[in-house]
């Protein structure tokens, strides 16, 4: 049985997928909540092993079903309750993190926050049983194919009123997605070798369908694409839509799908933070019917591309002008159209250091990188992120 971790007593309730109500809001403030993907690899080779069932079984008794299954064996999931204040969302991630590593400890694997595995799977990953995951594999074999492309991500809950004003702020908010895409870069490297990208990620997740930037889309509009791609065969149900920003079908969220998951927990803060404060910067347009800016034909890919391809490291696409900026200067710009939501709700400091940090370490990629240029290998990059993973 695993032990507590600390700080006040924690239960198993409200996971963000439940289909119970979010709490409701008394600060004013937006509530955010987080799910957070995580590969599981084996202490010995430091490759993604299949023990996800036993490391979910052994965590279940502190975390109920706030722990969760992924597609693959060698995955597991966490989700945070919502909150309207970062230091208990925080709290609640490191929680999370240190019971989980602390079961897959006991299964003699290690829990790694990367958006790709830096080795692959020594033989061929087995899907998780269960009847929605065998017919996803059979229909689509060709995403899933022998390598067994595992990806993780970090997926951002902000609460919304209804599907309506979830679809009117993702709207607003897809010219800066591909910035947050760029900061959240943490895949460098798969199959042992580095891909080129900084979120090699997005190409793996890609060869599923849906999976990038979302249509623009009010209520009527999202209920007839939805029901055309289930009832077309392009998707097995709803809950296959992979759009960067999709309304929750479960509980009254907003959903940012465009981060690899990060090991850095203060990074997953800053993101979290970020989307929050852009949501509420577009609230007041969004109840006063404005229309998003207008994005140019192709632009939004290619803004999506180059995050991917660079990270922090490189040039960045405007999409509104299609003014190529580094990467950073975008970022500042993100920065300062939230700002004044992050400043009303506390967090402007917190944002302003990290993103220093961020700018004078490199991000999560860059960070991979390091280690392997010191040491040539990939198994110290697997090492690398388990500590940090873990030591939150």
């Amino acid at each position: 049985m695993l032990e507590s971790a600390g700080g006040p007593e924690r239960t198993g309730r409200g996971p963000l997928r439940s289909d119970a109500p979010a709490p409701p809001v008394t600060s004013g403030l937006l509530t955010v909540g987080v799910e957070e993907e995580f590969l599981l690899v084996d202490r010995r080779t430091r490759r993604p092993v299949g023990r996800g069932p036993q490391v979910l079984e052994s965590a279940a008794t502190l975390l109920g079903d706030r722990a969760q299954h992924e597609f693959y064996t060698a995955q597991v999931e966490t989700c945070t309750l919502p909150t309207s204040r970062l230091p208990e969302l925080r709290e609640d991630l490191a929680w999370l993190r240190t019971v989980m590593g602390r079961a897959a400890d006991g299964e003699g694997c290690r829990l790694i926050a990367s958006g790709t595995p830096a080795l692959a799977p020594q033989d061929p990953l087995e899907v998780t049983a269960g009847e929605r995951y065998r017919r996803m594999a059979v229909r689509f074999a060709g995403a899933v194919g022998r390598y067994d492309g595992v990806v993780c991500g970090c997926h951002i809950h902000v609460g919304v009123s209804g599907r309506g004003q979830a679809l009117a702020l993702a709207n607003h908010m897809q010219p800066w997605l591909p910035v947050l895409q760029g900061l959240a870069a943490n895949s460098p490297f798969a199959r042992g070798r580095d891909t080129g990208y900084a979120a090699g990620r997005a190409a793996e997740h890609a060869r599923w369908p849906t999976v990038g930037p979302a249509p623009v889309l009010d209520e009527s509009g999202y209920e007839r694409v939805a029901t055309a791609l289930v009832r077309g065969g392009t998707l097995l149900d709803r809950r296959m839509i992979y759009w960067y920003a999709r309304p929750s079908e479960h509980v009254p969220t907003l959903e940012i799908r465009v981060a690899d998951v990060n090991a850095d927990l203060d990074t997953v803060i800053l993101l979290s933070a970020l989307v929050r404060g852009l949501a509420a910067s577009f609230l007041s347009d969004v109840e006063e019917g404005l229309r998003p800016v207008p994005l140019l034909d192709g632009a939004l890919l290619e803004a999506h591309r180059l995050a991917a391809r660079y990270g922090l490291e490189g040039e960045g696409l405007d999409p509104a002008t299609g003014c190529l900026l580094p990467a950073r200067i975008l970022a500042e710009r993100l920065l300062a159209r939230a700002a004044p939501a992050l400043a009303a709700a506390g967090d402007l400091g917190f944002v302003e250091q990290h993103l220093r940090r961020l700018h004078t370490r490199g991000g999560g990629a860059a960070r991979q990188r390091a280690v392997h240029a010191r040491h040539g290998r990939c198994r110290d990059i697997v090492d690398s992120l388990a500590d940090a993973t873990t030591g939150v």
